[in-house]
C-alpha cells in the first residue's frame, strides 16, 4: 500500500494543477451527457444544418490516399492483425477483445476503404442502432474525433444523395457539439490534436465558422507546446510524430481549400516535422521503435513527404533527445539520448535511455522490442522495461518507473556529454541519472564509437556498493557481437505491430560487482 502511494505520488507531482481539475470535470460532462443531464451540450449550441455540407472538392485528406484499415469484408473485421466476426445482427461489443481493438472498431476508419455506400449504409444503421450518445468505448472522446473526421471524409462517396444521409448528418451536427465540451485537456498531447483537428474538419463540413476559429486558436497555442525546436513531437515516440505530422498537414490543407486563414505558425512546424522524420527514418524507409511505437509503412510515410536526409555523419536533435549516426552509407545507428516524455504526459513512456536501433546494409540488426499491446498485463509492462531494450538495467529496477498502462513515476534524467568526429569514427557520449534513487547512486553513462566496419559500446556504470548490471541487445540472427565479460543469449520476442510479435535474440552481458564497473561491446558489421 504505502509503495503504491508514493508511485501515485511520484507520478502526480510531474502534472500541471489545470490537467487534475480537468479530468473529474470532463468525466462529469460525460456523464451527463449520457444520461441527458443539461449541460451546455445542449443549450444554445443548436445550428441548423448548412444547405450543403461538405469538404471542398480539392482536398484530398492523406486516410482517403492511404487507408489507415481495410475494408471489413461481410461482418469479418480485421484490425491490428486481429480478425472478428461480428455476426449477424452486428455485436458491436466484441466480448474478449482488447480495448484498442474496440477502439479500432469505433473509429470508423476500416470505411475509407469501403467502395460500396449500400455496405456502408447496413453497418452504419447497425452502428447507430446499438450505440447511445456518450456511453462506452464509441464515446471516448479521442474515438469520437477520429470517428467525426472520417465520416465528415466519406460523407461525399458514401453518404450524399442515399437514404441515410439526413439521419447521418443530424448524427454528425451533434459531434461539434460534443467534442468542445470534452475536448481533453487533461490529457493533451496527440488526444487534443484529434480533437481540435475533429472540431476544424466538422466546421468546415457544416459551414460552422465559429467552430474553426475556436479550434485554430487552441491549435495554434499547441504547436508551441507540442513540436519541438528540432521538429520532434515532445511525446517523443516516431510512429505518434508521423500521426501528428499527418493531423498538422491535413488540417492545413483544408484550410486551405476552404478559403480559411491559415494557422499562424503551421506551416513551420509541418517543415520541422519534415525535417525530422527525414533524419530519424532507418535506411528500410520505415521509423524506429523508441516508447510506445509501430511501423508506420512507407506509403504512408510518403504522403508525409518527409525531407531528405540531413547532410553529415551527425545528426543532433538534442531538444526531442537523439542522436542519428551514420559513419557511411552502410550504417545507420539512432541513440536515444533524451527524456523518456513531457513532464505531464507519461502515457507512452518506456524506461529506455541510451537505447539505440543499427541498420546494416539497409536491413535492422540490433532492433527495439516495440509495442504489441496496450493492455494491462505482463506484455506492455514488459515492453516499457529497461529490460526490454538495448541499454543497461541496474539490481533488475527499471530506470524509469513505468508502471500501469500509462503511468510513469520517477523519470530518468539524460545528459549528452560529447559528440566527436575523429578521421572515419564517430564518437557520443550520454548518461543518464535514472538509478541514483538506488544505495550508492549508481550513475549510467554510455559511448558509442561508430566506425564503417564496427560499432562499439563502452557502458561505464559510477557509484558506490555491490550491484548486479545487465547490458542487453536485441540482435537478428547472424549478427556477431562480442562482450567483456562474456555474454550469454536467450531467446525473446520483439513486436511486429499490435497483436503481433516475432523471435528474436538477447545477447546479455552480466557483471555482480563493487561499483564502478565498466561493460564493453562490439558489433561486427
Amino acid at each position: 500500500m504505502k509503495d503504491a502511494v508514493g508511485l501515485y505520488l511520484r507520478t502526480l507531482r510531474h502534472l500541471r494543477p489545470s490537467q487534475v481539475l480537468y479530468r473529474p470535470v470532463l468525466r462529469a460532462s460525460r456523464w451527463c451527457v449520457a444520461n441527458g443531464v443539461p449541460t451546455l451540450f445542449g443549450a444554445g449550441s443548436r445550428r441548423r444544418l448548412p444547405p450543403d455540407p461538405c469538404w471542398p472538392q480539392s482536398f484530398g485528406p492523406i486516410d482517403g490516399a492511404a487507408p489507415p484499415a481495410p475494408a471489413p469484408e461481410g461482418n469479418r473485421f480485421l484490425l491490428l492483425g486481429e480478425e472478428r466476426d461480428l455476426g449477424s445482427p452486428h455485436e458491436w461489443a466484441q466480448d474478449g477483445a482488447s480495448q484498442l481493438w474496440q477502439f479500432h472498431l469505433h473509429y470508423f476508419e476500416w470505411a475509407w476503404a469501403i467502395e460500396d455506400p449500400d455496405q456502408f449504409a447496413t453497418l452504419w444503421r447497425s452502428w447507430r442502432e446499438n450505440q447511445r450518445l456518450g456511453h462506452g468505448d464509441a464515446w471516448s472522446p479521442y474515438v469520437a474525433s477520429l470517428r467525426a473526421w472520417t465520416f465528415c471524409g466519406i460523407h461525399r462517396h458514401l453518404v450524399a444523395g442515399t437514404d441515410i444521409e439526413k439521419p447521418f448528418l443530424d448524427d454528425l451536427a451533434a459531434y461539434t457539439r460534443y467534442l468542445r465540451l470534452l475536448l481533453e485537456r487533461d490529457v493533451g498531447g496527440n488526444h487534443l490534436l484529434k480533437n481540435l483537428k475533429a472540431l476544424i474538419g466538422l466546421g468546415v463540413f457544416m459551414q460552422d465558422h465559429r467552430s474553426v476559429r475556436v479550434a485554430t486558436r487552441l491549435l495554434q497555442r499547441q504547436l508551441r507546446v507540442q513540436v519541438l525546436a528540432d521538429g520532434g513531437h515532445y511525446e517523443r515516440s516516431p510512429s505518434y510524430h508521423c500521426q501528428v505530422l499527418g493531423d498538422l498537414i491535413d488540417i492545413e490543407a483544408l484550410l486551405a481549400s476552404a478559403e480559411h486563414p491559415p494557422v499562424e505558425g503551421l506551416t513551420t512546424a509541418i517543415d520541422r516535422m519534415r525535417g525530422w522524420l527525414g533524419a530519424m527514418l532507418h535506411p528500410d524507409g520505415d521509423v524506429p521503435l523508441f516508447n510506445d511505437c509501430v511501423l508506420v509503412g512507407t506509403e504512408r510515410i510518403a504522403l508525409l513527404r518527409p525531407h531528405r536526409r540531413p547532410p553529415g555523419r551527425l545528426t543532433v536533435l538534442q531538444p526531442s533527445g537523439y542522436v542519428v549516426i551514420r559513419p557511411d552509407d552502410r550504417i545507420h545507428l539512432v541513440a536515444d539520448v533524451g527524456p523518456p516524455c513531457p513532464d505531464d504526459l507519461p502515457a507512452h513512456a518506456h524506461a529506455d535511455c541510451l537505447s539505440f536501433e543499427l541498420s546494416v546494409e539497409h536491413a535492422r540488426v540490433i532492433v527495439d522490442t516495440g509495442t504489441s499491446s496496450y493492455a494491462p498485463g505482463p506484455r506492455r509492462q514488459f515492453e516499457r522495461s529497461t529490460a526490454a531494450h538495448n541499454t543497461v538495467e541496474i539490481d533488475g529496477v527499471d530506470q524509469t518507473e513505468v508502471w500501469g498502462t500509462f503511468r510513469a513515476a520517477h523519470r530518468a534524467m539524460p545528459t549528452l556529454e560529447s559528440t566527436l568526429e575523429v578521421d572515419d569514427r564517430i564518437e557520443v557520449t550520454a548518461s543518464h541519472d535514472g538509478y541514483e534513487r538506488l544505495p550508492g547512486r549508481p550513475r549510467h553513462r554510455r559511448t558509442w564509437r561508430v566506425s564503417p566496419d564496427r560499432v562499439e559500446i563502452d557502458d561505464e556504470v559510477t557509484g558506490t556498493g555491490r550491484h548486479t548490471v545487465v547490458a542487453r541487445l536485441h540482435a537478428h540472427e547472424g549478427v556477431a557481437v562480442a562482450t567483456e565479460p562474456p555474454a550469454t543469449e536467450t531467446q525473446a520476442v520483439v513486436a511486429c505491430d499490435f497483436g503481433r510479435t516475432a523471435p528474436a535474440r538477447v545477447v546479455e552481458s552480466t557483471s555482480t560487482s563493487q561499483l564502478p564497473l565498466r561493460l564493453t561491446a562490439t558489433i561486427t558489421t
